[in-house]
This record gives C-alpha cells, structure tokens and sequence, in this order.
C-alpha cells in the first residue's frame, strides 16, 4: 500500500497559522506587479513580495512565510511593491 505524498505546504506554517486565525493572504496583480503575495492580520500589512523572474509560486509563497515570521518576531514589516513609503 502507498502512502499519501506529504503535504508540500505543510512547511508554511506561519501562512497557515494566519489565515486560520483570522488573517489574510492574497495573491495576484497588485497595481502594476503582474504577480505579488500579501499577507496581512487583522491591524497590520505584514509583507508584500513581488514574485521574481523564475520564481515558482511555491518559492513565493515560502518568501511569504519567511516574511511572516520576521513581522511577527522582529516587527519587521516588508514592502517589495512600494519600496520608497
């Protein structure tokens, strides 16, 4: 008997920790970035991150949790969309 392949997104827990406690990701064009992923909690934009030529989205989305985290613990908040505010 095969055994189900583990889950590839299992390993973003920070991603799942927020939005199963009420948070927001979202994914898509956000003004005139083709592709970025947005995390945000219920008072904070925690990341906003611009996919990267030859970024597969899984790789977006690790950058995601990363980024996640750094808010979380460092109050590290990062902006890839409008880098100059």
């Amino acid at each position: 008997m095969k055994h189900p392949a583990a889950d590839p997104l299992a390993v973003l827990k920070n991603v799942d920790w927020l939005i199963s406690n009420g948070g927001h990701i979202s994914l898509g064009a956000v003004g005139p970035v083709e592709c970025a992923a947005v995390a945000s909690d219920e008072s904070d934009c925690l990341a906003m991150l611009q996919r990267r030529d030859g970024e597969s989205l899984y790789q977006l989305l690790t950058r995601l949790d990363a980024a996640i985290a750094r808010a979380w613990d460092a109050g590290e908040f990062t902006d890839e969309i409008n880098p100059d505010c």
